[in-house]
Protein backbone atom coordinates (compact mmCIF):
# COMPACT_ATOMS: atom_id res chain seq x y z
CA UNK A 1 0.00 0.00 0.00
CA UNK A 2 2.79 2.35 0.93
CA UNK A 3 4.48 2.11 -1.97
CA UNK A 4 1.68 2.48 -4.27
CA UNK A 5 0.70 5.56 -2.72
CA UNK A 6 4.92 6.73 -2.77
CA UNK A 7 4.50 6.02 -6.44
CA UNK A 8 1.27 7.61 -7.53
CA UNK A 9 2.07 10.76 -5.60
CA UNK A 10 5.58 11.17 -7.26
CA UNK A 11 4.07 10.37 -10.42
CA UNK A 12 2.09 13.70 -9.68
CA UNK A 13 4.86 15.25 -8.58
CA UNK A 14 6.47 14.56 -12.04
CA UNK A 15 4.05 15.54 -14.28
CA UNK A 16 3.17 18.60 -12.52
CA UNK A 17 7.04 19.86 -12.50
CA UNK A 18 7.56 18.98 -16.49
CA UNK A 19 4.34 21.12 -17.02
CA UNK A 20 6.35 24.48 -17.66
CA UNK A 21 8.88 22.49 -19.54
CA UNK A 22 6.17 21.42 -21.54
CA UNK A 23 4.43 24.71 -22.20
CA UNK A 24 7.81 25.99 -23.78
CA UNK A 25 8.32 23.25 -26.12
CA UNK A 26 5.22 24.27 -27.73
CA UNK A 27 7.41 26.35 -30.17
CA UNK A 28 8.38 23.62 -31.39
CA UNK A 29 7.27 19.97 -32.30
CA UNK A 30 11.17 18.56 -32.54
CA UNK A 31 12.12 20.61 -29.11
CA UNK A 32 8.80 19.35 -27.78
CA UNK A 33 9.09 15.55 -28.88
CA UNK A 34 12.57 15.85 -26.88
CA UNK A 35 10.93 16.85 -23.67
CA UNK A 36 8.20 14.03 -24.05
CA UNK A 37 11.06 11.78 -24.55
CA UNK A 38 12.65 12.72 -21.11
CA UNK A 39 9.63 12.67 -19.41
CA UNK A 40 8.61 9.50 -20.86
CA UNK A 41 12.30 7.78 -19.56
CA UNK A 42 11.18 9.60 -16.06
CA UNK A 43 8.39 7.79 -15.65
CA UNK A 44 9.89 4.18 -16.22
CA UNK A 45 12.77 5.33 -13.61
CA UNK A 46 10.13 6.09 -11.09
CA UNK A 47 8.39 2.49 -11.69
CA UNK A 48 11.35 1.11 -11.40
CA UNK A 49 12.85 2.86 -8.31
CA UNK A 50 9.53 3.22 -6.36
CA UNK A 51 7.81 1.23 -7.93
CA UNK A 52 9.85 -1.79 -8.24
CA UNK A 53 8.69 -2.57 -11.55
CA UNK A 54 10.94 -3.37 -14.21
CA UNK A 55 10.48 -4.35 -18.03
CA UNK A 56 12.02 -6.46 -20.58
CA UNK A 57 11.19 -6.42 -24.64
CA UNK A 58 11.60 -9.51 -26.58
CA UNK A 59 11.97 -9.57 -29.98
CA UNK A 60 11.42 -12.55 -32.96
CA UNK A 61 14.82 -14.85 -32.99
CA UNK A 62 17.44 -14.26 -34.82
CA UNK A 63 21.23 -15.78 -35.77
CA UNK A 64 24.03 -14.08 -35.00
CA UNK A 65 23.79 -12.06 -38.00
CA UNK A 66 20.84 -10.83 -37.10
CA UNK A 67 18.76 -12.79 -40.04
CA UNK A 68 15.44 -14.40 -38.72
CA UNK A 69 15.57 -18.04 -38.45
CA UNK A 70 12.75 -17.73 -40.61
CA UNK A 71 12.28 -15.87 -43.48
CA UNK A 72 9.24 -13.39 -42.78
CA UNK A 73 8.53 -12.83 -46.64
CA UNK A 74 5.95 -10.27 -44.96
CA UNK A 75 8.59 -7.75 -44.52
CA UNK A 76 9.16 -4.85 -46.39
CA UNK A 77 12.78 -3.17 -47.85
CA UNK A 78 12.08 -0.12 -46.01
CA UNK A 79 11.56 -1.42 -42.87
CA UNK A 80 8.37 -0.17 -42.14
CA UNK A 81 5.31 -1.25 -40.45
CA UNK A 82 1.85 -0.64 -38.38
CA UNK A 83 2.76 -1.42 -34.27
CA UNK A 84 -0.59 -3.05 -33.59
CA UNK A 85 0.11 -3.39 -29.63
CA UNK A 86 -2.26 -4.94 -27.04
CA UNK A 87 -3.38 -2.37 -24.65
CA UNK A 88 -3.41 -2.72 -20.36
CA UNK A 89 -1.85 0.45 -19.25
CA UNK A 90 0.01 3.64 -19.38
CA UNK A 91 3.10 1.00 -18.84
CA UNK A 92 3.63 0.00 -22.62
CA UNK A 93 2.50 3.57 -23.61
CA UNK A 94 5.95 4.79 -22.17
CA UNK A 95 8.11 1.66 -23.47
CA UNK A 96 6.65 2.15 -27.09
CA UNK A 97 7.35 5.82 -26.80
CA UNK A 98 10.95 5.72 -25.54
CA UNK A 99 12.19 2.68 -27.27
CA UNK A 100 10.29 3.29 -31.37
CA UNK A 101 12.24 6.19 -32.55
CA UNK A 102 9.70 9.26 -34.08
CA UNK A 103 6.51 7.24 -33.70
CA UNK A 104 3.14 8.33 -33.18
CA UNK A 105 -0.38 7.31 -32.05
CA UNK A 106 -3.42 7.47 -32.81
CA UNK A 107 -6.00 8.37 -30.14
CA UNK A 108 -9.31 9.87 -28.57
CA UNK A 109 -9.53 13.29 -29.05
CA UNK A 110 -10.68 13.93 -25.76
CA UNK A 111 -6.73 13.04 -24.19
CA UNK A 112 -5.15 16.17 -26.55
CA UNK A 113 -8.25 18.18 -24.96
CA UNK A 114 -6.22 17.53 -21.41
CA UNK A 115 -4.65 21.10 -20.66
CA UNK A 116 -0.48 21.22 -21.56
CA UNK A 117 -0.03 17.63 -21.98
CA UNK A 118 -2.65 17.43 -24.55
CA UNK A 119 -1.80 20.10 -26.34
CA UNK A 120 2.07 18.94 -26.13
CA UNK A 121 0.73 15.38 -27.77
CA UNK A 122 -0.90 17.45 -30.71
CA UNK A 123 1.95 19.32 -31.31
CA UNK A 124 4.24 16.36 -31.50
CA UNK A 125 1.77 14.46 -33.88
CA UNK A 126 -0.67 12.68 -32.10
CA UNK A 127 -3.65 12.02 -33.72
CA UNK A 128 -7.11 12.13 -32.34
CA UNK A 129 -10.41 10.86 -33.40
CA UNK A 130 -13.92 11.36 -33.00
CA UNK A 131 -15.04 7.56 -32.95
CA UNK A 132 -18.63 9.05 -33.78
CA UNK A 133 -18.16 10.73 -37.39
CA UNK A 134 -17.57 7.18 -39.02
CA UNK A 135 -16.53 6.40 -42.43
CA UNK A 136 -16.07 10.46 -42.70
CA UNK A 137 -13.76 10.22 -40.13
CA UNK A 138 -11.54 7.72 -41.86
CA UNK A 139 -11.17 9.58 -44.53
CA UNK A 140 -9.68 12.53 -42.96
CA UNK A 141 -7.64 9.87 -40.60
CA UNK A 142 -5.93 8.30 -43.39
CA UNK A 143 -4.87 11.83 -44.78
CA UNK A 144 -3.18 12.35 -41.84
CA UNK A 145 -1.41 9.10 -41.56
CA UNK A 146 -0.19 8.58 -44.47
CA UNK A 147 1.73 12.19 -44.61
CA UNK A 148 3.05 11.03 -41.45
CA UNK A 149 4.22 8.26 -42.47
CA UNK A 150 5.63 9.30 -46.01
CA UNK A 151 7.87 11.49 -43.30
CA UNK A 152 9.03 8.42 -42.06
CA UNK A 153 7.15 8.47 -38.75
CA UNK A 154 5.93 5.20 -37.17
CA UNK A 155 2.17 4.23 -36.72
CA UNK A 156 1.46 3.00 -33.15
CA UNK A 157 -1.98 1.63 -32.77
CA UNK A 158 -3.75 0.10 -30.28
CA UNK A 159 -6.57 -2.32 -32.10
CA UNK A 160 -8.47 -2.96 -28.94
CA UNK A 161 -9.67 0.55 -28.97
CA UNK A 162 -9.09 0.39 -24.84
CA UNK A 163 -7.17 -0.63 -21.71
CA UNK A 164 -8.29 -3.93 -20.92
CA UNK A 165 -7.35 -6.29 -17.78
CA UNK A 166 -5.36 -9.35 -17.95
CA UNK A 167 -6.74 -12.41 -19.68
CA UNK A 168 -9.02 -10.11 -20.94
CA UNK A 169 -9.42 -10.60 -24.88
CA UNK A 170 -11.81 -8.22 -26.48
CA UNK A 171 -12.93 -7.92 -30.28
CA UNK A 172 -11.03 -5.26 -32.62
CA UNK A 173 -11.44 -2.42 -34.16
CA UNK A 174 -11.02 -2.44 -38.13
CA UNK A 175 -9.95 1.14 -38.47
CA UNK A 176 -6.50 -0.46 -38.29
CA UNK A 177 -7.01 -3.14 -41.17
CA UNK A 178 -8.41 -0.27 -43.06
CA UNK A 179 -5.33 1.48 -42.75
CA UNK A 180 -3.11 -1.45 -43.19
CA UNK A 181 -4.66 -2.33 -46.33
CA UNK A 182 -4.78 1.31 -48.02
CA UNK A 183 -1.21 1.61 -47.38
CA UNK A 184 0.10 -1.74 -48.19
CA UNK A 185 2.09 -1.49 -44.60
CA UNK A 186 2.87 -5.01 -42.93
CA UNK A 187 2.08 -5.28 -39.25
CA UNK A 188 3.62 -5.82 -36.22
CA UNK A 189 1.43 -7.40 -33.23
CA UNK A 190 2.99 -6.63 -29.79
CA UNK A 191 1.78 -8.62 -26.79
CA UNK A 192 2.12 -7.01 -22.97
CA UNK A 193 1.55 -8.12 -19.79
CA UNK A 194 1.72 -4.87 -17.76
CA UNK A 195 -1.24 -4.71 -16.39
CA UNK A 196 0.00 -6.89 -14.18
CA UNK A 197 2.35 -4.55 -12.61
CA UNK A 198 0.59 -1.28 -13.32
CA UNK A 199 -3.04 -1.79 -14.11
CA UNK A 200 -5.74 0.51 -15.21
CA UNK A 201 -7.36 0.44 -11.86
CA UNK A 202 -5.65 -1.25 -8.54
CA UNK A 203 -2.26 -1.27 -6.85
CA UNK A 204 0.99 -1.25 -8.84
CA UNK A 205 2.96 -4.65 -8.12
CA UNK A 206 6.51 -5.39 -8.17
CA UNK A 207 8.08 -7.76 -10.81
CA UNK A 208 9.38 -7.50 -14.41
CA UNK A 209 6.80 -6.76 -17.17
CA UNK A 210 7.35 -8.71 -20.87
CA UNK A 211 7.13 -6.68 -24.04
CA UNK A 212 6.58 -9.56 -27.35
CA UNK A 213 7.08 -7.98 -30.93
CA UNK A 214 5.99 -10.61 -32.85
CA UNK A 215 6.59 -11.78 -36.49
CA UNK A 216 4.92 -9.27 -38.79
CA UNK A 217 1.80 -10.54 -40.81
CA UNK A 218 1.02 -8.71 -43.89
CA UNK A 219 -1.72 -6.13 -44.88
CA UNK A 220 -4.57 -8.44 -45.30
CA UNK A 221 -4.18 -10.53 -41.86
CA UNK A 222 -7.63 -10.27 -40.53
CA UNK A 223 -8.52 -9.21 -37.39
CA UNK A 224 -8.50 -13.09 -35.55
CA UNK A 225 -4.94 -13.09 -37.02
CA UNK A 226 -4.14 -10.38 -35.33
CA UNK A 227 -5.80 -10.47 -31.83
CA UNK A 228 -4.13 -13.99 -32.06
CA UNK A 229 -0.91 -12.80 -32.01
CA UNK A 230 -1.30 -9.70 -29.42
CA UNK A 231 -2.54 -12.56 -26.98
CA UNK A 232 -0.23 -15.35 -27.66
CA UNK A 233 1.64 -14.30 -24.18
CA UNK A 234 -1.49 -13.21 -22.44
CA UNK A 235 -1.53 -13.42 -19.00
Amino acid sequence: MLRNILFKLSLYIWFVLWSPLLIVGLISSKLERKIILADAWGVLYLLRVIGGVKYQIHYPQTNENGIPFQHNVNSRLDGRSIIASKHMSTFEVAILFTHIPNCFFILKRELLWIPIYGWAFARIGLIGVNRTRGHTNMKALMHRVTNKIMNGMTLIIFPEGTRVKPNQNIPLKRGLMFIAEQLKLPITPVGVDTGLYWPKRGRIKSGTAHIYFEPELPSSATLDEIRTAINKHSC
